[in-house]
């Protein structure tokens, strides 16, 4: 795998932070599209998708990638043999079985070795300066912090509240019936290695509804923003993701 070089941002912030990318999920609703290619490498303008997340993390000085792998696993892992990366450094790690988010960060939490962490879900993009969100991090000094998108019709999702000091005070449920603009989960966040222990040391599946949710106040803090998100898990946003990545100023050449 080729990655372009890509400008880094003036503020090179993953330089000294290593990413873990969630990518060990089954993909059910995009399997119709994609038959037997796993969701990393869902081909977009004639690029595996992974490229295009690795583009964006190079462009904030990213150093190392740890990749959290499940379901078609061996497929990622040939790819990486066949076309290995230029940069940044890449690790992969195989799931025993499906662990859920958090069991994801606990099966990975030995190969994380930078406090704090940045967690990235590995189907979703945005064209957020991600350095914002570790600043944000650093001056809350709560145990993680999350990256949340303004979307202008929130139906589709669930959303975030953000009280007024930045914390985040709720999530709601996804409501088909709530058009109108809200903050949602964009996919990214940053863990303390504090909080990565905690989560190492449980039992938990999902790290919405078993952690996040259950912090106490004050716990996890937001980094909002009106910036352009996207999801590929479904065949509608997958079949808008080569317009979207275009408009985040992601190369589509190989």
């Amino acid at each position: 795998m080729t990655v372009p070089e890509v400008p880094l941002s003036s503020d090179d912030c993953l330089a000294s932070i290593d990413t873990l990318v969630l990518a060990g999920g089954l993909g059910t609703r995009l399997r119709p599209v994609l038959t037997d290619i796993p969701k990393l490498l869902a081909p977009i303008s004639g690029r595996p998708f992974l490229c295009y997340l690795l583009d964006w993390l190079c462009r904030f000085g990213a150093r190392r990638v740890v990749l959290a792998l499940g379901h078609q696993a061996d497929i990622v892992v040939q790819h990486l043999q066949a076309k290995p990366a230029r940069a940044p450094i890449l690790e992969s790690i195989i799931e025993p079985e499906p662990l859920g988010t958090a069991g994801a960060i606990r099966f990975a939490r030995p190969h994380l070795r930078t406090d704090p962490a940045l967690i990235v879900n590995g189907a979703t993009l945005t064209d957020a300066d991600i350095c914002g969100l570790v600043r944000m991090h650093h001056r809350a000094g709560a145990a993680a912090t999350l990256l949340c998108a303004e979307v202008d019709d929130a139906a589709r999702y669930g959303r975030v509240v953000v009280d007024r000091n930045g914390y985040i005070a709720q999530f709601a449920e996804k409501d088909a019936s709530h058009h109108g603009p809200a903050l949602i989960n964009a996919g990214s966040c940053i863990m303390s290695a504090a909080f990565l222990d905690s989560i190492a040391a449980g039992t938990a599946f999902s790290l919405e509804r078993d952690i996040f949710a259950r912090l106490a106040p004050k716990s996890l803090a937001a980094w909002p923003g009106k910036f352009n998100f996207i999801d590929i898990g479904t065949p509608d946003s997958f079949a808008s993701a080569a317009a979207a990545f275009r408009s985040f100023g992601l190369a589509s050449h190989s």
